[in-house]
């Protein structure tokens, strides 16, 4: 399971993620002078992880994971200096790179499986996925949903299922969007479900006011969140 802390080697160019991020996190050692420089910018990226988690843009993991790399460096340089102020040791504490981007896609939440319902129908109009979905988890929820008094014509939500396993639930005037994740989705990841499932029904409009639908004429826009993953 990814959710436990990685042993990344930072000896190897292979070792470099490929993420968005990459060249983003590190710091360049080149271009810092001194060791209270270098604790300075670890604590300007300490600010700027924990305002990407306010602005919901990474989720819990990432958080922890990325931001107590740099407490981590941070309190090693400190140490460094204590004990020696001429060491030039700290510039070995940042001289390796890619750990922190490494660290991002380590942690950060991957679709496992999305399904499309029509509300009260027992069939899903598209289901698809890495994995096949887990309906022992996913009925108990359909059932309360479409039995739920003054039910909202539209919704968003979050919610633990298993071990490592988060669904997301999107819900509109005609239909709802599940995804499961593996791992904490982030609220950036969870309101692109809630996009995606609003561009659904807008784009089937027609479609879903009908008592009987052409799926095949449809058009399915939660298809780019496993697409993307294969890509």
């Amino acid at each position: 399971m990814r959710p436990a802390t990685p042993v990344h080697d930072d000896s190897g160019a292979a070792a470099a993620p490929t993420g968005k991020r990459t060249g983003t996190d590190e710091l360049n050692a080149q271009a810092i002078h001194s060791a209270q420089e270098a604790i300075g910018l670890l604590r300007q990226k300490m600010e700027v992880i924990a305002t990407e988690f306010a602005e919901g843009r990474i989720n819990r993991s990432q958080f922890n994971a990325v931001y107590g790399r740099y407490s981590e460096q941070r309190a090693i340089i400190e140490r460094i200096v204590e004990r020696n102020p001429d060491s030039k040791a700290w510039k070995q504490v940042i001289g390796t790179s890619g750990h922190t981007n490494f660290l991002r896609q380590h942690f950060e939440a991957q679709p496992l499986y999305f399904i499309l319902y029509r509300h009260r129908l027992p069939e899903p109009l598209m289901v698809g996925g890495k994995t096949s979905p887990d309906m022992a988890q996913i009925a108990p929820i359909l059932k309360g949903l479409w039995t739920m008094p003054n039910r909202p014509k539209t919704g968003l939500a979050r919610k633990l299922i298993a071990e490592h396993q988060w669904l997301v639930l999107a819900m509109g005037e005609h239909a709802l969007t599940i995804v499961v994740f593996l791992l904490e989705p982030s609220v950036a990841q969870a309101a692109m479900i809630r996009d995606m499932h609003a561009d659904f029904e807008r784009a089937n409009q027609a479609a879903l006011v009908r008592q009987v639908m052409h799926v095949e004429r449809m058009v399915f826009p939660q298809r780019a969140l496993i697409d993307s993953e294969l890509s």
